[in-house]
């Protein structure tokens, strides 16, 4: 019998690694920036390591949140930060109510899921009246939904809103102050099950609710809700005629997404132990955006294990950045101007980047086909 010898077009592999390298050039790309910063920022290993758990700890379960609206064709949504009002919301009124640990924690988590479902039910119809817009609309909606809460918290709460509770109220006894402790609650969630390994705190209860929320997402996509997000994702017109609900599914999915971004926002102010009341939630969806951007995600594709990827490699440069720029540039708070501007850098790179992968993508095609 005659062996039959396949060969190679040396084109077509030049080819595949060539769309290989773009379809990962991002995180390619903050790999390497992580790398450099953490050699020039001097910093130990152990140092390193303990702040990136602490980040990953409050930052993943908000990153997560994205997920199911980009399944679902909405791109990325930034109107998350009404689910951080929404989680804030629950904060605000266990603090009146001087109700902290465990059960206090619990009692926001209880307390915020209904402010969120509303949130997210508006925001679901707001953005089907703008089909093909929805992240310029969300961006825009997080920016109302602000502008709503603060006049809440400023001008309502003491006159409409009764309370009276020294500890957080302005000195006129009306609106909040602008930050306030959650000595209560700090560590509520985190101090559940921890272990210390070689001097770095792991909290262990907080990764294990993140890992019920990847096993929650993986079955979604499974049951008939998960396909219908796909197909929506996929064409939104062959969706409609296949007899899916299409405004119904979407609203669902940003009520899903709202729900866990307030979960979200809560497991991070828990972690910090005080709340910057009227700024605290306002960068949540850049950074979990951007996030998950970093781990090779898209506005129209993205997966778990890129949220994952993403959220430790922006903070881990989060991490380095402030002493990689001090040791630089020799000024500590030039080292804080280049954590800000890395904050908001990635964001842009990271759309270019994409943009240019999508175009080589498209001219690979074509010398394929030729």
């Amino acid at each position: 019998m005659n062996a039959e010898v396949k060969i190679e077009n040396p084109k077509h592999s030049k080819l595949n690694f060539i769309s290989l390298l773009s379809k990962y050039s991002v995180p390619i790309l903050f790999m390497l920036l992580c790398l450099g910063g953490a050699m020039v920022s001097g910093l130990t290993p152990k140092h390193i390591i303990g702040d990136v758990i602490l980040r990953l700890d409050r930052n993943l379960f908000l990153v997560l949140a994205l997920l199911i609206p980009v399944w679902a064709g909405m791109g990325l949504n930034f109107a998350i930060v009404i689910g951080a009002i929404a989680g804030q919301i629950g904060l605000i009124i266990i603090k009146f109510m001087d109700f902290g640990g465990v059960p206090g924690l619990a009692l926001a988590l209880f307390l915020a899921t209904p402010f969120a479902i509303i949130f997210g039910y508006g925001v679901g119809k707001l953005l089907n009246k703008t089909k093909g817009r929805e992240m310029i609309t969300s961006l825009i909606l997080g920016y109302f939904a602000n502008g709503v809460y603060q006049l809440v918290f400023l001008l309502f709460v003491g006159t409409i809103i009764p309370a009276n509770n020294p500890a957080i109220m302005l000195p006129g006894g009306i609106g909040l102050k602008n930050a306030f402790d959650l000595d209560l609650i700090k560590y509520a969630m985190d101090n559940i099950l921890a272990f210390n390994v070689m001097g770095v705190k792991i909290p262990v209860f907080t990764f294990i609710l993140v890992a019920l929320l990847c096993i929650f997402l993986k079955f979604i996509v499974k049951t008939k809700l998960g396909q219908n997000f796909r197909a929506l994702g996929q064409d939104i017109h062959i969706a409609d005629v296949s007899g899916i609900n299409v405004d119904r599914t979407r609203i669902i999915a940003m009520i899903i997404s709202t729900v866990l971004a307030a979960w979200g926002q809560i497991i991070f102010l828990q972690n910090i132990g005080t709340i910057q009341t009227y700024t605290a939630h306002e960068q949540a969806g850049m950074f979990a955006a951007a996030a998950l951007v970093i781990g090779g995600a898209t506005v129209t594709k993205a997966t778990i294990g890129q949220a994952i990827v993403g959220t430790l490699l922006f903070h881990t440069l989060f991490t380095v950045s402030p002493n990689a720029g001090k040791n630089l540039f020799g000024d500590a708070q030039i080292g804080e101007y280049f954590r800000s501007f890395i904050a908001y850098g990635v964001i842009a790179m990271s759309l270019f980047l994409h943009a240019w992968q999508k175009n080589v993508a498209a001219r690979n095609k074509e010398k394929l086909e030729q």
